[in-house]
C-alpha cells in the first residue's frame, strides 16, 4: 500500500493459472466504471493527474513507455520464473522453467512480457499452441501482473498481444481455465473479452501446493476465446442482452432444492442463475470451510445446468449483496438449428 494512503491493501490473486490483482471485496459498480474509464485513458496515452500519493506507482509510471514483447534474453526468462514464484508462492511446484519458456516460442507458443522503461518485468503471459481435431488452437496457461502495475490495463494488453500472435500462426481459438468461484475473472472473461464456456472440469489440477488455492479441489471452467473479432463481438452482444433481460434478472437461482423441485419438468426457464460469492479469493485462503461449501454448491449447479442444455452467456454483479451470478441461457429453437458458434 502506498505511504499515506488509506487504500485497502492489495494482493496478487491467482486462483488457477491466471493471476489477477484484487482487494478482499469485489469493486462496486461505480468503482468498476471509474476503473474502465481510467484504463481506457491510460491505454490511449493520456496523462492523468495523480489520484494516489506521490510515491504510488500509477502516478509515477509513464504508461506509454511500457513495452509488450516476447521474452528473449536469459535474464528476461529468469525474471518470468521469479514472477511466477512471487505470484503462486515460493514453494509452487508447477512453475514453467526457463527452458520451456524459450523452446515453446519456436513452435508457435507464446511467452510475452510487459516491461517498464527500465526493463523491469511487470507482467507476463504464457501459452502453448497445438492441434485439436485438425485445427490449430492455443492454450493460455499462465498470466500474472505485479501489484504495483494494477489498473494499467496490462492484463488486457497481454491477452490482446497473445491473440494477435496466435492468429498469425492460424489458431482459431484460445483456451484457458479459471476458478468459477472468482467473480472478477467471470466478469472479465464473459463481459469484456467475449469468451464462451467450453467445459466444467472437477478438480482439474488436483490439490496443489500453492497457498492461493487454499488446499481446495481445483474445479475449473475451460473457456474459449475466438481469435476472430466478429465471433467475440457477437458473444459480447449476447452477454449485454442477457444482463438487461428481465428473464435473466429474475431467473431462478440453481440450488440443490430447486434442482429437486424441477426434476422431470417438461418446461424449464429460458434463463437460470448460478450464484457465487464476491470475495472468493479471500475465502479460499481464510475461510476454507465456507469456500468448500461454495465449491460444492457451484459445482452442482453447473453440472445440472450444462446437462439441461444451458450455456453461460454473461455474468451479473449485485454489489450491495456482495455476490454475483452466472446467467445461464438455453438456446432458442432457431439458434439450436443454426448449430454452435465456430471457434
Amino acid at each position: 500500500m502506498c505511504a499515506g494512503s488509506s487504500t485497502v491493501p492489495l494482493k496478487i490473486v491467482a486462483v488457477d493459472h491466471t493471476a489477477i490483482i484484487a482487494s478482499r471485496a469485489i469493486e462496486t459498480l461505480a468503482m468498476r466504471e471509474k476503473r474502465i474509464v481510467l484504463e481506457g485513458m491510460v491505454n490511449r496515452g493520456y496523462f492523468l493527474p495523480p489520484l494516489l500519493p506521490a510515491d504510488c506507482f500509477l502516478s509515477l509510471m509513464n504508461v506509454s513507455s511500457i513495452d509488450i514483447r516476447a521474452l528473449s534474453t536469459h535474464d528476461e526468462l529468469e525474471a518470468c520464473v521469479a514472477l511466477q514464484r512471487d505470484t503462486w508462492g515460493q514453494e509452487f511446484s508447477d512453475v514453467v522453467p526457463v527452458s520451456i519458456l524459450k523452446v515453446s516460442q519456436r513452435i508457435g507458443g507464446v511467452a510475452v512480457g510487459a516491461f517498464d522503461q527500465h526493463g523491469t518485468l511487470l507482467g507476463f503471459v504464457f501459452g502453448m499452441t497445438g492441434i485439436e481435431r485438425g485445427q490449430i488452437v492455443h492454450w493460455s496457461d499462465m498470466l500474472a501482473v505485479r501489484p504495483s502495475a494494477r489498473n494499467l490495463g496490462l492484463g488486457r494488453r497481454l491477452k490482446e498481444y497473445q491473440r494477435q500472435m496466435v492468429r498469425e500462426v492460424g489458431a482459431t481459438v484460445i483456451y484457458w481455465t479459471y476458478d468459477p468461484l472468482v467473480a472478477r475473472n467471470a466478469h472479465l472473461n464473459f463481459n469484456r473479452l467475449g469468451v464462451r464456456l467450453a467445459e466444467y472440469v472437477e478438480d482439474m489440477y488436483g490439490i496443489t501446493d500453492s497457498a492461493l488455492h487454499g488446499g481446495m479441489p481445483t474445479d475449473r471452467l475451460i473457456v474459449a476465446w475466438p481469435t476472430r473479432d466478429d465471433d467475440s463481438n457477437q458473444r459480447l452482444l449476447e452477454a449485454e442482452r442477457a444482463i438487461h433481460s428481465p428473464d435473466c434478472q429474475q431467473g431462478p437461482v440453481v440450488t440443490r432444492e430447486w434442482i429437486d423441485a424441477v426434476k422431470g419438468a417438461a418446461i424449464l426457464p429460458y434463463c437460470v442463475r448460478i450464484e457465487v460469492p464476491a470475495n472468493a479469493e479471500w475465502l479460499l485462503q481464510s475461510e476454507p470451510t465456507v469456500a468448500g461449501a461454495w465449491r460444492r454448491s457451484v459445482r452442482s449447479a453447473f453440472e445440472w445446468s450444462l446437462s439441461a442444455g444451458y450455456d453461460a452467456t454473461s455474468f451479473a454483479l449485485e454489489e450491495e449483496a456482495d455476490r454475483g451470478f452466472y446467467l445461464m441461457t438455453r438456446p432458442s429453437r432457431q439458434t439450436a438449428q443454426l448449430g454452435p458458434m465456430r471457434v
